[in-house]
């Protein structure tokens, strides 16, 4: 039975993206950040429940995997076509535009879909991640969307913003920029300064802005990987 724990834990994440999907479409920006949350939580169980049991299997790699497209690529991407198709007053672009511009969102699923499978072949990716992970991406784009819809109305600077962002943070997911893991593996300051960083600017923002604070979390975090990616490559050389 115990084998079959984190497979099942992997699946409660997929349903809860599937219920974040649906809550999207009803303009329930708050639900959906609660769903994926929730899904995000499932995500970190399976993974501490395969390591603890001892029950790894190439099954549990690709269940998790498509659950992750679904519950941090389609769902959040989904989110963003509403809000991109209802929240917008584009007031100054051809009617062509506005009607078929919102679909950009789905880019997302498609960048996340292709750097899961990258994840899946790549050896190098055991302790840090070649690229910005799949649930960090989606994590930001659910609190940007919750963040801009209480901003009413939006208009073309912010639609612009938006489509430049989809194709920016794409691209970092099937970047080769390190990007490090916020595991803390031991109980010690030296060697976690970035993950305990994360957590104190995560207190921080979401005391401050609340949920939209997690996408200042995210984008933060893609900024210090950067930075000290850079700063490890000199000094190796």
């Amino acid at each position: 039975m115990k084998k079959h724990i984190p497979n099942i834990l992997t699946l409660l994440n997929l349903f809860s993206g599937c219920i974040a999907i649906t809550l999207a479409f009803k303009n329930d920006f708050e639900g959906v950040v609660v769903w994926i949350a929730i899904a995000a939580v499932f995500d970190f169980l399976d993974g501490m429940a395969a390591r603890l049991l001892k029950v790894y299997s190439p099954l549990g790699k690709e269940l998790d995997s498509l659950a992750d497209v679904v519950s941090f690529g389609v769902a959040p991407a989904t989110a963003l076509y509403i809000l991109m198709r209802n929240y917008f007053l584009l007031t100054g672009l051809p009617p062509t535009v506005t009607h078929y511009a919102p679909y950009l969102a789905f880019i997302i699923p498609l960048f996340s879909a292709n750097r899961l499978a990258k994840f899946n072949i790549d050896e190098r990716q055991t302790s840090s991640f070649i690229g910005l992970p799949t649930p960090a991406n989606g994590l930001f784009w659910i609190s940007y969307s919750y963040g801009l819809h209480k901003m009413a109305p939006l208009n073309e600077l912010f639609f612009l913003l938006t489509i430049m962002l989809i194709l920016l943070f794409s691209w970092l997911m099937i970047s080769d920029i390190p990007m490090f893991s916020l595991k803390i593996n031991k109980i010690a300051i030296k060697g976690n300064e970035r993950q305990l960083l994360i957590i104190l600017l995560f207190i921080l923002f979401t005391a401050l802005w609340g949920i939209t604070g997690l996408a200042l979390v995210i984008t933060a975090y893609i900024i210090i990987s950067i930075f000290t990616s850079g700063i490890n490559s000199r000094s190796v050389k």
